[in-house]
């Protein structure tokens, strides 16, 4: 009985010993799946995205908006990994900066006028020859304090609505985006160092920014896929206050990060009035979109004042009785440097203009538009 009952343990004892084994084998690999496999790439170990290996399940388990923040911060992911490769291939990483002019949130719905396609083909050039890794946009739609300006640091951004009597369905529009804190702290950073005071605070989208960007980076056909994020204007009419603020964030574009300004070349809201059904432009419309052309393509050591003597036009505050929709190309202006300027195409049409501009070349081997 005895040798009986010792043949049966000794047999036992294999068996405990490689079911033990594999349930070790179970749990290393579920921690694996769990935590993510090691990388040898310092960035990608950093990357918000792969964190707790997340990436894997998200297809699966996260809802539609945060799938689409984890592919947005996928985009950065390899904008950085192009970053580095061209670094690496000696070529000049620094951004161009670009103006748009932007129009209310219907030229989202009116995909055939030339405005929307002119958008479009910008928003394809960054896509596909800038390649950012983030976009940090300034929008006529967003002043904050007379001598501070405010910062988004929001990595979750909602969409403000800030226009009215419109179809109730424009205030149904979503487009999908993330913000990042690391680039917020970049743009708070560069202008502690430039003496301005700001401030981050969390904050919505306007659609200053998202209306323009759902014709520029349609999320279906063209999605950026970097995150965004937004920087308030001074509450101010001073040109030169504004053309700092650029020159402050401007070594952003040596981190391949890419700005944008958000306005309108010429913007009367009041006299759309005498314009509708009629897109023959204003006599101002002609004169100041024309003016404005010549300002911004002054050599650049001259740009700052030229564009400050816009202001003191007798047609100035007719193409703008407000100058909130003007300051932004102040602000691009002074981010791009010693950076030529370029009109990239106009349309004078009744009380607006929708002159778009570049500062700036494309790397080397990328056609202009």
């Amino acid at each position: 009985m005895s040798s009986s009952t010792n043949r049966q343990q000794n047999t036992e004892r294999p068996s405990i010993t490689v079911i033990s084994l594999l349930t070790l084998a179970v749990v290393a690999i579920s921690i694996a799946l769990v935590f993510g496999y090691p990388t040898s790439d310092p960035e990608a170990d950093r990357a918000p995205a792969n964190l707790f290996g997340l990436r894997r399940f998200a297809p699966t388990f996260w809802a539609s908006g945060s799938r689409r923040a984890v592919q947005s911060v996928s985009g950065l992911e390899r904008a950085q990994s192009t970053q580095k490769s061209r670094t690496a291939d000696g070529l000049n990483m620094k951004t161009p900066v670009y103006f748009l002019s932007h129009g209310g949130p219907n030229i989202m719905y009116d995909l055939e006028h030339p405005a929307y396609k002119e958008l479009t083909k910008i928003g394809r050039e960054i896509t596909t020859k800038v390649k950012p890794r983030a976009v940090v946009v300034f929008s006529a739609h967003w002043q904050a304090g007379a001598d501070t300006v405010q910062v988004n640091t929001a990595e979750m951004t909602e969409l403000i609505y800030d226009f009215y009597g419109f179809p109730s369905h424009y205030y149904d529009e979503k487009y999908p985006n993330v913000g990042s804190r690391e680039v917020a702290t970049k743009v708070l950073d560069a202008f502690k160092q430039a003496g301005i005071k700001a401030e981050g605070v969390k904050r919505g989208l306007d659609h200053g920014v998202w209306a323009s960007f759902k014709c520029a980076f349609e999320p279906e056909s063209n999605p950026l896929n970097v995150p965004i994020v937004q920087v308030s204007l001074f509450n101010s009419d001073d040109p030169k206050q504004h053309y700092r603020l650029g020159e402050a964030v401007s070594n952003l574009r040596e981190e391949n990060i890419l700005i944008i300004v958000s306005g309108m070349a010429v913007h009367n809201l009041r006299d759309l009035r005498f314009t509708f059904g009629n897109p023959r432009p204003m006599p101002y419309t002609v004169s100041f979109d024309e003016a404005l052309k010549d300002a911004v393509t002054t050599p650049p050591a001259e740009r700052s004042q030229a564009l400050a003597d816009l202001l003191k036009r007798g047609d100035a505050r007719q193409a703008h009785p407000t100058f909130d929709h003007l300051l932004p190309i102040h602000v691009g202006a002074g981010a791009a440097g010693d950076d030529l300027a370029k009109r990239l195409w106009t349309l004078k049409e009744g009380s607006m203009s929708w002159a778009q501009y570049r500062f700036g070349e494309l790397a080397s081997g990328n056609s202009a538009l």
